[in-house]
């Protein structure tokens, strides 16, 4: 007779690895016709008088991406749209992805809505939301009457 010794643990990471598996075979944001879903990647940092979302987004236009502000979100949103010209022509393999992408941010307290500003180059795009600036805090002297 073969004796093992028990471990506890090995049926929560048995449990989580079949809950991982099925994870990767599911995808919520597949749209219908869409090669696989788009989920650009993002970068973002704060710097001294802003802070900057850098979106990874090649091979889209401009015109393709929309960016919104609403109860303090600001929301990324646009389409990678296949190639219609391609015609007589079979791929082998697509590793490209395509379709609708949407990503939100919430923004800190202390920033000026009115004034965020995008430009796209090289295929990334910058999105600059500027910080409010704080009024300097000069000591008041209050009169006693």
């Amino acid at each position: 007779m073969l004796v093992t010794k028990y471990n506890p643990y090995n049926e929560v990471k048995k449990s989580f690895d079949l809950f991982n598996s099925l994870m990767q075979n599911l995808d919520v944001t597949r749209e219908e016709g869409a090669i696989a879903s788009f989920v650009p990647r993002v970068n973002t940092r704060e710097g001294e008088d802003a802070y900057h979302v850098e979106i990874d987004l090649p091979g889209i236009k401009k015109e393709d991406i929309e960016i919104t502000t609403e109860d303090n979100i600001l929301t990324i949103s646009g389409e990678r749209k296949m190639k219609d010209e391609v015609k007589e022509e079979d791929y082998y393999k697509v590793e490209s992805a395509y379709g609708k992408f949407s990503r939100s941010f919430t923004l800190p307290e202390k920033v000026d809505v009115e004034n965020i500003h995008a430009e796209s180059r090289d295929g990334v795009l910058e999105v600059v939301i500027p910080k409010l600036k704080e009024e300097e805090k000069k000591p008041k002297k209050i009169e006693i009457k």
